[in-house]
Order: structure tokens, then sequence, then C-alpha cells
């Protein structure tokens, strides 16, 4: 079973415009350094010899700071560069396919937007944590489906896998989600859309040490 004790914290997904390594490593670097806890390898782009290249590399940085490395939706690229896991969506392959080729230790998340039955049945099929969301305006995903706080809640009476909330989160209204159940607060503008991402990583920090504070 992985350790899913560690599923807490600042979880930060790359930015689209940042798959160079030139651009990537030393953002995530500063990231890392800012207190992120969890990163998504996230790329879209076909040029598989460059995303491998990026996730070996990343795989390091995280090691460095005891980081958790999670690649988004290619299975097979976490299975290649030996990855903690993998995030996957309704449609891309299922937990059963990942847990096959991933291992029993390795982490399976999968995004459950604004459906909880969604997410039940995930971690009835295994999953090792559940995502919900937009729950705020997104410059990433604008037109992802609304979720609300209220659904964290009831899904936090329900579930015993942690959660990630995503979309739109800020300093300023993350305190709200974390409130209400999320375990991981996923966040890729209030991150790498900062001039120091550092810094911007560390104004995140007071939410998982006391949520009633938030950023004041």
């Amino acid at each position: 079973m992985p350790d899913r004790k560690r599923l807490r914290g600042l979880y930060a997904i790359t930015p689209s415009d940042a798959s160079h390594p030139g651009e990537l490593l030393p953002r995530v670097a500063a990231a890392l350094q800012g207190g992120a806890r969890i990163l998504q390898y996230r790329d879209k782009e076909p040029d598989r010899a460059r995303r491998r290249a990026n996730a070996e590399a990343l795989k390091k940085q995280c090691q460095v700071y005891g980081a958790l490395l999670i690649i988004n939706d290619d299975i097979e690229l976490a299975s290649e560069v030996g990855a903690d896991g993998v995030h996957i969506g309704k449609d891309d392959g299922g937990i059963a396919n990942a847990r096959r080729k991933l291992g029993s230790e390795a982490i399976i998340g999968i995004s459950c937007y604004n459906q909880l039955p969604l997410a039940v049945q995930a971690q009835a099929a295994g999953a090792d944590y559940v995502a919900f969301g937009r729950f705020f305006p997104s410059v990433t995903k604008p037109q992802a489906v609304q979720a609300y706080p209220e659904l964290l809640s009831e899904a936090r009476r329900t579930l015993k896998v942690p959660m990630v909330a995503i979309g739109g989160i800020t300093p300023e209204n993350g305190a709200t989600l974390i409130q209400a159940g999320a375990d991981m607060l996923a966040v890729v503008n209030a991150i790498f859309g900062q001039q120091d991402i550092e810094a911007g990583c560390r104004r995140f920090q007071p939410l998982f040490d006391n949520p009633e504070r938030g950023s004041q």
C-alpha cells in the first residue's frame, strides 16, 4: 500500500508554458523550495522523448526535496521513470490498469470533478486519492465544471481516502477548502504564474498549519 500519510499539503501542477527543461526545472525547484509536497507533471505535447527527459529530471528534483512526483494521464511514462504515481481522469485507462502496470506501492489519483458517486467508485476500485474541482474561476481550465465546498464536506463524511481540491485556488481562498475537508490544494497559476514562485508557495503554508488563519 502507498504511504497515504504523505498526501497532504501543497500540490503543484506544472504549467503548459514551461515544457522546455530550461524553463521547467528552475521553476519547479523554486516551488519545491517553497514547500510544495506533491508535484504533478502535466504535459500534453506529443514529443515523448522530451517528456521522458523532463520526467526523469523532475524525479531527481523531487527526491532531493522529499516530494512526490505524480505523472498526469500517462501510465507508461510513470512506469518508465519510476514516478511515485499517476493521476488519471475518468477516461484515462482506469484504476485497475494503472495498478497492474505500476504496482501496489504506486499512488493512483483520479479526477472526480463535482461527482461524489464517481469518488466512491474510485475509492472502491483502489484509488489512493480523489480530486474535486474546479472550486473557483480557473485560468488553466476556465470551462471546467463547478464544484462547491459543501461537496468536500459531504465527501469527508463518506470517503476514507485523501482529497484534493483544484481550480482557481489561492492563499486567500484555500482555507475554506481545507476547512471543508481537503487534504491537498492543487495549484498551477497561483504558483507558476507568480514572479517569485518560492514566495508564492510559502504563502500557502499557513493554511495547512492553521486553516483558520489562512494567509493573514
